[in-house]
C-alpha cells in the first residue's frame, strides 16, 4: 500500500510540474490548485503511513513475546456432611509418655503392640462426627499466558499463575490432607497466596521424518487440565495427558508423530512422554547419601481417530519408584520424630510452625491406562450436543512400607497397611453430556466413580475440596456456562456432590477403608463422608 501511494504521489507531482512549467496552460477554474492540494494530502497520508509502518516494524523486532490473560473470580459455598475425626482422648495418647501408658517415647513395635491390644480389647472408640460449613469462600485465579513463534520450526509457550483466597496471602496451610501440602505438582492449582509461580515453560521444535511431521518439546509441561475438562472450563483442551489419570504439573519432554497421512486414519497421532516427578539429589537431607531414588514417569498418548466430531484417545503412564510423599511445606498439627534409639517422640505444633517435609522411601511402581471417547452429535443428529465417556484402569506394585514415622507405625505402604504389601487394581469411570441452551450457553452434567483401590495423579485439579477424579466413590456435578461477550467473558454457576465410599482418595499411602467401617485410628487426620460444593464464577479471558 505504501509503495502504491508513493507511486501515485510521484506521478501527480510530475504531472503538476509539467503543467506549471508550460506557459500555454492557464489555471482555469483552479484545477491546478486543487491538484496541488490533493498531492499535499497524499504526501501527508504517506508520512502518516510511514510512521505507522515504522512502529509496526519496531514492535515486530522488539516484542518477541505475546501475552494472554485469564482472570477468574469465584465464590464457593462448601458444606461437609458427617466429617469424621478421632476424639481428643485418642489423639492425646500420642503425647502421653510411654511410662504412663501413652505412645510418646515408645518404639514402633511397642506402639503397634499397644494399638493391636486396643483393637483386640474393643477399646478403639468410634470417630467423632460433625458437620462443617464454609458458607462463602472467594478466590482470584490469574493466569498470564505466553507464546512466541520464532520461525516455522520453533515456538515457545508458557504460563505464569497466581491463585489466592480472598483475605489470605499465605502460601502454607495447616495439614489436613494431601491437598494441604505445597507440592511441586500442585503449586498453581490450589490457593497458595499472592505469589506468581511458573506453571508452564516449554519449546516446540518441528520438522519432518520422511512423510511424518514430528514435534519435539522440552521444559515444564502442559500437563494439567487435559481432555475432557475443556467442557466444564468452557474452553479449549488445556493439556496433553488425559485428565482422568494425570492432572499434575511436572517437568520433562515429549516427541509427537503425526501419522494421519501415513495411515489414512483421520487425526491418527502418537506422542511419547517422559517426566521427572521428584528430584532426590537436590536440597534434601539425604541428597548425598542416595537414600531415596528419583521418581521417573514414562508413557504415551495416542489419538486413534479424530474427524472433528468424534475423537478416540488412549493414554498409558508408568511411574517408577513412587515416594511416600513429595518435598513441600505445610503446618503439621503435631510432629513425629524417630530418635537414634528407635523410640518415637510426638509433640503438638501449638505455635503453627511451618514444616518442610520430604519423602523418606520409594514405595513402589504405578501403571495407568485410560481410554477416552468424545463426540459432538451435530452431524449425526443435527443437535449441538457434546458427550464423553472415559474408562481408566490403575495398578500398583508396592515394594516396602514408608519410613516416615507416623506411616511406619501404621505399616503403611503403597495402598497397603499393617505391612501387608499386595498389588492392587483399581478402575474409574467418568462420563458427561453437555447441552446447548441459548446462543452459546451450555448446560453440563457429569458423573465419575472410583473403586476402592483407584489411584491417579490428579492433585492439580482446581478444587478447594479435592480432586473429584481421585475420589474413591461417586461425584455428581451440574454446571451452566453463560457467555456475556463470546468466550472472552462468561459466567459459570454449578454444584458438585462428593459421595466418598473409601478413605484416602488421592493418597498413595495406606489401604483404603470403607467409610462405614472407619474407627478413630483411621481418622487421626479428618475424613470426609459427603461434601457439597456450590460455586459461582466470572471469567475474563483474552
Amino acid at each position: 500500500m505504501r509503495r502504491h501511494l508513493e507511486l501515485k504521489v510521484a506521478t501527480a507531482a510530475l504531472l503538476l510540474s509539467g503543467l506549471c512549467a508550460s506557459p500555454a496552460i492557464a489555471d482555469e477554474g483552479g484545477e491546478i490548485k486543487a491538484l496541488q492540494e490533493k498531492i499535499s494530502n497524499m504526501s501527508n497520508e504517506l508520512n502518516e503511513l510511514q510512521s505507522r509502518v515504522d512502529q509496526t516494524e519496531l514492535h515486530t523486532q522488539t516484542d518477541k513475546l505475546s501475552w494472554g490473560v485469564d482472570l477468574r473470580v469465584r465464590a464457593d459455598s462448601i458444606h461437609y456432611d458427617n466429617m469424621l475425626m478421632a476424639p481428643p482422648a485418642l489423639t492425646g495418647a500420642f503425647f502421653v509418655p510411654a511410662a504412663q501408658g501413652g505412645f510418646n517415647g515408645a518404639t514402633v513395635p511397642q506402639i503397634q503392640q499397644g494399638m493391636g491390644g486396643m483393637i483386640a480389647a474393643g477399646m478403639v472408640p468410634p470417630p467423632d462426627q460433625n458437620d462443617v460449613d464454609n458458607d462463602t469462600i472467594m478466590t482470584n485465579r490469574l493466569r498470564l499466558n505466553m507464546k512466541a513463534k520464532v520461525n516455522q520450526y520453533l515456538d515457545f509457550a508458557g504460563r505464569i499463575s497466581s491463585y489466592k483466597t480472598f483475605g489470605d496471602s499465605t502460601g502454607v496451610k495447616v495439614f489436613q490432607g494431601m491437598n494441604d501440602v505445597t507440592f511441586d505438582g500442585t503449586t498453581t492449582s490450589l490457593p497458595r497466596g499472592d505469589q506468581l509461580r511458573l506453571e508452564r515453560a516449554y519449546f516446540n521444535l518441528k520438522g519432518d521424518l520422511g512423510r511424518v511431521p514430528v514435534n519435539f518439546s522440552l521444559g515444564r509441561r502442559p500437563s494439567t487440565e487435559g481432555s475432557p475438562l475443556e467442557y466444564q472450563n468452557y474452553g479449549m483442551v488445556g493439556g496433553s495427558p488425559l485428565a482422568h489419570i494425570i492432572n499434575w504439573q511436572f517437568d520433562g519432554a515429549s516427541m509427537a508423530f503425526a501419522l494421519e497421512d501415513l495411515s489414512d486414519i483421520p487425526g491418527f497421532a502418537l506422542k511419547l512422554c517422559y517426566g521427572i516427578g521428584f528430584e532426590s539429589g537436590w536440597g534434601n537431607s539425604y541428597s548425598l547419601s542416595n537414600q531415596v531414588e528419583d521418581v521417573h514417569l514414562t508413557g504415551f498418548i495416542t489419538t486413534l481417530y479424530d474427524d472433528g466430531s468424534s475423537v478416540a484417545t488412549v493414554n498409558y503412564a508408568h511411574a517408577f519408584d513412587i515416594t511416600d510423599g513429595f518435598a513441600g511445606l505445610t503446618v503439621q498439627p503435631f510432629t513425629a520424630a524417630k530418635n537414634p534409639d528407635g523410640s518415637v517422640s510426638f509433640a503438638p505444633n501449638t505455635g503453627s510452625f511451618i514444616s518442610r517435609i520430604e519423602p523418606a522411601t520409594n514405595i513402589g511402581d504405578w501403571d495407568a491406562l485410560n481410554f477416552l471417547f468424545t463426540q459432538n452429535l451435530e452431524e449425526a443428529m443435527e443437535l449441538d450436543i457434546d458427550t464423553f465417556v472415559s474408562l481408566s484402569y490403575t495398578h500398583t506394585n508396592p515394594s516396602t512400607i514408608s519410613r516416615i514415622p507416623f506411616y511406619e507405625i501404621m505399616g503403611d505402604g503403597l495402598l497397603s497397611s499393617n505391612g501387608d504389601l499386595q498389588n492392587r487394581n483399581g478402575y474409574g469411570v467418568y462420563a458427561g453430556v453437555i447441552l446447548p441452551v441459548y446462543e452459546g450457553s451450555k448446560l453440563g452434567f457429569e458423573y465419575n466413580y472410583g473403586s476402592k483401590y483407584w489411584f491417579n495423579f490428579t492433585g492439580a485439579e482446581d478444587s478447594l475440596v479435592g480432586s473429584k477424579l481421585a475420589t474413591r466413590g461417586s461425584v455428581y456435578e451440574v454446571y451452566f456456562n453463560q457467555p456475556v461477550y463470546s468466550d472472552n467473558f462468561f459466567v459459570t454457576v454449578g454444584s458438585r456432590l462428593y459421595d466418598y465410599q473409601y478413605t484416602g482418595s488421592g493418597n498413595p499411602l495406606g489401604a483404603p477403608v470403607a467409610i462405614s467401617d472407619l474407627s478413630a485410628l483411621g481418622a487421626i487426620n479428618p475424613v470426609a463422608d459427603k461434601v457439597w460444593d456450590y460455586y459461582l464464577s466470572a471469567t475474563a479471558r483474552f
